[in-house]
């Protein structure tokens, strides 16, 4: 059987688009012979529609569409994702399903299984998970349809305290019950750098395991902070990756079930390194939150490092260099070398920009301050000024001018509480703010691969807020290489004082950074959206009380 894997990106409650999407792709597929096209999980609504689908009009008018969907598949078969309803009297209002849609109406309706509730994902407080296991049959094969994370039972409870599986239910193995001929996985799975090869060892052990051929189809685009790559797969029964879609980008593939059966050689993939895949997701998440928002340009603030310098490269690749502005705000304390770092890169780019100087505005804080601040010291008051002074004018010029600000801060920095609220925490997005620090220097070695992109003065020189004499951001941070070492041990791998410390990092040092991430929850609480390219970003994915003494 000839089944095409359609890859496509979904904007969340835009039922028109997505279903004109959904249908062009069966006509396209129809037309390349094949028999069934598969679409990705909750493809209709887009995902995750979050509370929208605690509005019954919204479900509903989900399951109006797949009908609309369903008159189009009269001589191919097509799987589509959706809510429907729960018509049980106890449990959640709804299922997570796959619709089986064809002769023009829907044949069968299967529904999710496991349903995830951690980091980022929270689909029990929507969904009441399936307990009956049935086979989908069409024509002379026999499927066992699953939704994404139906394929993930094997996952080990990612905590040290805890043993064993995350889940005590295993579709797929009741599903083997009734002899499937192929395994068809719907998802919906963000982008992860951390994660990309657990991932992919999901379809091809369970291939290996129960003897089956997977297919496996993912979305692209972005959903506001989430990032999908797609890479949808075709697996064969012995493990082996047969063809696979391209990443971050919107593609419709055939798959002819005959070479699933192992005698054909595994495709030759010439994967993107990691730090390539985190370019793509960035350009990938703010293009999309752009375009679906009805946003054109942006605007945001070039100091003269990395961070910033990143985010423009990026900007002007996702955007197009004539959708994007800069504004140079140099202090006082402000080197020559960061206005024309900046100016250089600017223009290597061909994005506009202006240069605003801000010393003669603070000076007239200052001096407006002064009868209440007397005779204190300068401290962090004068440098956190300074800094909103610059979101002042940034947001000004975002008002006037109908420019998004992109907000420049990194993980590392966010991490530890090194920004000022209302100040460069400013923005309409996030780029940078689940990419620690070492890692945007990756990202400017990437840039920079068969071009100087970004000036290598940019890339060599200290980093430093600029907001005091001789000021860098080592006087109050550890070097970024033993820093984000520790956050990412502490952040993404749960681990403890002492448990880090015994990774060979000073427990005193280590104490304190955490001390500094505990202590900052408030202001990333009041962060832009961020775009999320790791398994714990800073989001609705962390969830750690404010108030709490721990």
């Amino acid at each position: 059987m000839k089944i095409a894997l359609a890859q496509l990106d979904y904007h969340i409650g835009n039922f028109a688009e997505n279903t004109a999407s959904i249908v062009l792709a069966i006509e396209k597929a129809r037309q390349m012979d094949a028999e069934l096209v598969v679409f990705s999980e909750l493809s209709v609504c887009g995902y995750p529609p979050l509370d929208l689908l605690e509005r019954k009009e919204f479900v509903q008018n989900c399951l109006d569409e797949i009908q609309k969907i369903a008159k189009v598949c009269d001589t191919i078969a097509a799987i589509i994702g959706g809510p429907s309803f729960n018509t049980a009297s106890e449990g959640k209002m709804l299922f997570n399903s796959a619709f089986f849609l064809y002769g023009g109406e829907i044949m069968q309706v299967v529904n999710k299984s496991l349903l995830p509730t951690y980091d980022i994902f929270d689909e029990y407080r929507y969904f009441e998970p399936n307990r009956i296991f049935n086979i989908v049959k069409f024509k002379d094969l026999k499927i066992a349809l699953t939704i994404c994370e139906d394929l993930w039972d094997d996952q080990p409870v990612e905590m040290d305290f805890a043993r064993g599986r995350l889940y005590t239910r295993h579709p797929l193995e009741e599903l083997s019950k009734s002899d499937p001929d192929i395994v068809i996985n719907i998802a919906a799975s963000p982008f992860s750098h951390t994660r990309k090869e657990i991932k992919r060892g999901i379809f091809t052990k369970k291939a290996k395991k129960h003897h089956l051929p997977v297919l496996y189809v993912n979305q692209v685009g972005a959903q506001t902070q989430l990032i999908f790559e797609g890479g949808s797969m075709a697996v064969d029964k012995d493990g082996k990756i047969i063809s696979q879609l391209d990443y971050f980008s919107p593609e419709i593939k055939l798959i002819d079930t005959s070479e699933l059966d192992g005698h054909k050689s595994p495709v030759n993939i010439i994967e993107p390194s990691r730090i390539e895949m985190v370019h793509n997701a960035l350009v990938t998440g703010i293009k999309g939150y752009f375009s679906k928002m009805n946003f054109s340009s942006a605007v945001l603030g070039l100091s003269g490092g990395i961070d910033s310098a990143i985010t423009l490269v990026l900007a002007a690749r996702a955007l197009g260099s004539d959708n994007v502005h800069a504004l140079l705000l140099p202090s006082g304390f402000s080197s020559s070398h960061s206005v024309t770092d900046s100016e250089k890169l600017a223009k290597k780019l061909g994005v506009s920009y202006d240069i605003i100087g801000i010393e003669e505005i603070f000076k007239l804080f200052n001096k407006q301050l002064s009868p209440i601040f007397k005779d204190r010291e300068w401290d962090v008051t004068e440098e956190n000024i300074q800094s909103r002074i610059r979101s002042v004018l940034l947001m000004a010029y975002s008002n006037k001018l109908g420019h998004i600000l992109l907000n420049t801060s990194n993980k590392s920095e966010a991490a530890v509480g090194y920004g000022t609220l209302y100040g460069d925490m400013s923005g309409g997005l996030a780029v940078l703010g689940d990419v620690y620090k070492t890692d945007v220097y990756e990202l400017a070695d990437f840039i920079n691969e068969e071009e100087e992109i970004i000036p290598l003065n940019i890339i060599t020189k200290p980093p430093s807020a600029e907001l005091r004499p001789d000021q860098k951001d080592s006087d109050s941070l550890p070097e970024y290489e033993v820093l984000d070492k520790v956050l990412e041990e502490y952040i993404e791998h749960q681990k403890s004082v002492h448990e880090i410390s015994l990774l060979g990092f000073d427990e005193a040092l280590v104490s304190r950074i955490i001390r500094l991430v505990n202590m900052n929850e408030y202001k990333r609480y009041q962060t832009p959206p961020i775009l999320r390219i790791s398994s714990k970003a800073f989001g609705g994915g962390r969830r750690i009380p404010i108030v709490a003494k721990y």
